[in-house]
């Protein structure tokens, strides 16, 4: 690392456990005083948006509580117009990665703060990034949008509110996690913040991952994996992503593949492909994830590090192959080929200069 360049953003953050009643604290300080919030039905289900709405109190004025997976342009027009309607001055975001992101792109098009009160694993209240589905596409197709505006402004870690996340959920975005320490760990743009913050990252979500998928009322796990998220977002927050997220877009997008699931099935595959590049770069996280990395051959410890989180994802009972999750195998040259052309793709470390090398990493993960 002889050089590096990247972006920080003016980013608030709280994380404690009950940290959901200090968010009028600031919001009165940065003179917030009509908050939209976006969520989901099964965050409304839980009675988190109940308490967060008696926080709040007359403030928040908004409420678009039915935000789906992947955060569809449809959608998107509908809570910008209620957000119009309302005159709001603040966008809150409550839940997993789709919430938060539905929050991020009315926020960013709006040109207003956003809030990100993180209910699961998936990373992106720290990361200034969304993206949007276009369902009048044929396929669907996802397009991300980056720009250091979406970063959100004040972000609430409360890890009670990770306490009613689904075995599945806690799981599958908790690996979600772990991919970003990878990615960030060998990104093109890696730089001292993001490796440091990675690898810390990636010892934390191996301690309490599997811990917190056993037992969901562990606080303590909650909170350790928490943090191991936190981490892994503020990781990949001021780097450049590659093959893996990319491709996981690309699933997501056009073969509706929830995007934590996604992450599962690709994360072992996307290491060994990377891995005669990536090796010297990926060695901590080896060694956080209990690996004997000192005088062992890179290639052999890197075919041992995405073992291990095969091993890991296999645990806790998630789908790790294409065809669990509805991919037929008639579909994977249209998948390599969307991925071919995705740009995050194209930004791996190591080059991709024929579609083929994509479709055989699609016909290993099927």
């Amino acid at each position: 690392m002889n050089g590096f360049h990247y972006i920080s953003f003016a980013q608030e953050v709280i994380f404690a456990s009950g940290a959901l009643a200090q968010v009028p604290e600031p919001a009165e300080r940065f003179g917030w005083r009509r908050l939209m919030l976006c969520t989901s039905r099964s965050v409304r289900a839980t009675g988190q948006i109940d308490v967060l709405a008696t926080i709040l109190g007359d403030s928040l004025v908004a409420v678009f509580d039915h935000v789906q997976p992947h955060v569809q342009d449809a959608q998107v027009k509908e809570a910008l117009a209620l957000a119009a309607e309302n005159n709001v001055d603040v966008v809150m975001g409550i839940g997993g990665g789709s919430p938060i992101g539905m929050a991020k792109a009315v926020g960013f098009q709006l040109h207003l703060p956003i809030i990100a009160i993180p209910t699961t694993y998936a990373g992106s209240e720290m990361t200034p990034v969304y993206g949007i589905t276009h369902t009048d596409e044929d396929p669907p197709r996802k397009v991300t949008v980056n720009d250091p505006k979406i970063a959100p402004k004040l972000v609430v870690y409360d890890p009670q509110l990770t306490l009613d996340l689904p075995p599945k959920l806690t799981a599958s975005t908790g690996i979600n996690a772990l991919a970003h320490c990878i990615e960030a760990l060998y990104s093109k743009m890696r730089n001292p913040l993001s490796t440091s913050a990675a690898i810390q990252g990636v010892q934390h979500i191996h301690n309490a991952l599997f811990n917190c998928y056993q037992d969901g009322n562990n606080l303590d796990a909650r909170t350790e994996m928490f943090l191991g998220s936190h981490l892994a977002g503020l990781s990949l927050a001021s780097v450049s992503m590659g093959l893996h997220h990319g491709l996981c877009h690309v699933l997501g997008g056009s073969a509706n593949i929830p995007h934590g699931i996604a992450n599962n099935i690709i994360l072992p595959h996307a290491i060994r492909f990377n891995a005669e590049v990536t090796a010297p770069q990926l060695l901590p996280a080896a060694e956080a994830m209990g690996l004997p990395v000192n005088g062992s051959n890179p290639k052999i410890v890197m075919e041992a590090l995405a073992q291990k989180i095969h091993e890991l994802i296999g645990r806790m009972n998630l789908p790790q192959r294409l065809r669990d999750v509805g991919v037929s195998e008639a579909d994977l040259p249209r998948l390599a080929q969307l991925a071919f052309q995705n740009r995050t793709v194209q930004n791996n470390p190591k080059p991709i200069t024929d579609v083929m090398q994509l479709e055989q990493l699609l016909r290993d993960a099927w």
